[in-house]
């Protein structure tokens, strides 16, 4: 018993909690705003990229969070952590792309201000700028979460498994002033 749990049940109940935590984000927006916000998204092709892009990323790390936290016979699968490393990375970018959906969309919105237009017209012109920020934002968040949580995780699963937690890695001896 304790080793389906170490093997597989543990390893899904991790790989689950970036899901769990996306979808209460999600939900913890106000209803109104979620709703504003998904009617946006339909008209804005930088929200379809950072969203497209940011779904497939997290669903690959999800997966790739897995894998990695699968007991061995000595230790845990490591062949997924370098891709699961450079995706969590690749988190960075989205707050980056939601600031240049953002940007455009000021740009737009000063652009189509014309002799008699009032402030409500410019608030819901401007309102589409705010999706893009809050998109890549979000993408960002959900992103990091499956790295973190592998590392975490596997620190659980080797207690119950009891071993030792893995030892704290020593940087490259180049990195740490040493000779290469």
């Amino acid at each position: 018993m304790r080793r389906l749990w170490i093997h597989n049940v543990l390893p899904a109940a991790f790989a689950a909690l970036p899901v769990l935590a996306a979808a209460l984000v999600f939900f913890a927006v106000p209803a109104d705003a979620r709703r504003d916000y998904l009617k946006r998204v339909e008209t804005a092709p930088i929200d379809w990229i950072i969203l497209g892009i940011g779904f497939t990323l997290f669903v690959t790390q999800v997966i790739l969070a897995f894998k990695a936290m699968r007991w061995q016979q000595t230790d845990f699968d490591l062949k997924a952590d370098r891709w699961l490393t450079h995706l969590s990375q690749a988190a960075e970018w989205f707050p980056l792309l939601g600031l240049i959906g953002t940007v455009a969309a000021i740009l737009q919105t000063f652009s189509s201000i014309k002799p008699g237009v009032t402030p409500q017209d410019i608030i819901h012109t401007y309102a589409p700028a705010i999706t893009a920020t809050g998109g890549g934002l979000y993408m960002a968040f959900i992103n990091i979460l499956p790295v973190w949580v592998v590392a975490v995780g596997r620190d659980l699963i080797r207690a119950l498994a009891g071993f030792a937690p893995a030892p704290e890695q020593a940087p490259p001896p180049h990195a740490a002033g040493g000779k290469s």
